[in-house]
């Protein structure tokens, strides 16, 4: 059995290594960016997980933690920023429970602040982190968090003003900023009968250009799902 290690590192943590293999990682997955722009996309987060098989980078996601006003009282924010994995990795489990792990310890850090997972999905595979993740979230093809759309609604245009659409709740770049390649972007026959794909791809119809589907979660223990729980207490302790 592969045996992976993910570590979390703050960005000014980060190697010129890593950083370089990081581009080359996402660029190699991702079509309309450079490495200018994956660069810049990096500086504006606070820490990154890498995932390693025998010391060779094989995925890694990134996260901004930020803290704002809502509704008369301080949440905190955790925004994902550029996630990948390449394909023949996609079965390991190292980035997701470091992540999880993660969000325990920030909710040590402050536990008084509610916490909110904000996030926009290129890709139908990265959507279905979600119910994975989470009971509930917006939007969710069989559930109503309308209540969570307000937050949504604001954190968007903050972030991408004009380019979030409010009636789709989609980022809609005039131009692409980077987006999935096909041949690993399109859902395979079997992919296509689960609903959260077909929602997914109802949604967001033109992922395939760019645009992203913005996505909000409740980070609470009542919220999710029992493995998460129990992972996400250990980064608690």
């Amino acid at each position: 059995m592969a045996n992976y290690e993910a570590i979390c590192k703050r960005i000014d943590e980060l190697s010129d290594k890593d950083r370089l293999d990081m581009q080359n990682l996402y660029l190699s997955h991702y079509a309309g960016c450079s490495k200018a722009q994956v660069a810049s996309d990096l500086q504006d987060k606070s820490e990154a997980i890498l995932v390693f098989l025998d010391h060779v980078l094989v995925g890694f996601t990134t996260l901004k933690v930020y803290e704002r006003q809502w509704a008369g009282r301080d949440i905190r924010i955790i925004f994902s920023g550029d996630t990948i994995v390449e394909r023949a990795h996609w079965g390991q489990q190292a980035l997701a429970f470091t992540w999880i792990m993660k969000m325990g310890q920030l909710q040590k850090e402050k536990p008084d602040l509610p916490m909110y997972w904000f996030l926009i999905v290129k890709g139908h595979r990265t959507y279905k982190y979600l119910p994975v993740f989470g009971k509930s979230f917006y939007p969710h093809w069989a559930i109503d968090r309308t209540d969570l759309k307000p937050l949504a609604d604001t954190l968007a245009q903050e972030k991408f003003g004009a380019d979030y659409n409010l009636a789709t709740g989609v980022v809609e770049f005039p131009e692409s900023k980077g987006h999935l390649m096909p041949d690993i972007a399109l859902p395979t026959e079997e992919e296509k009968s689960k609903e959260s794909v077909q929602f997914f791809l109802a949604k967001n119809p033109n992922y395939l250009n760019g645009h992203e589907l913005v996505c909000l979660c409740e980070i609470t223990e009542q919220n999710m799902k029992p493995l998460t729980k129990r992972i996400f207490a250990k980064g608690l302790a």
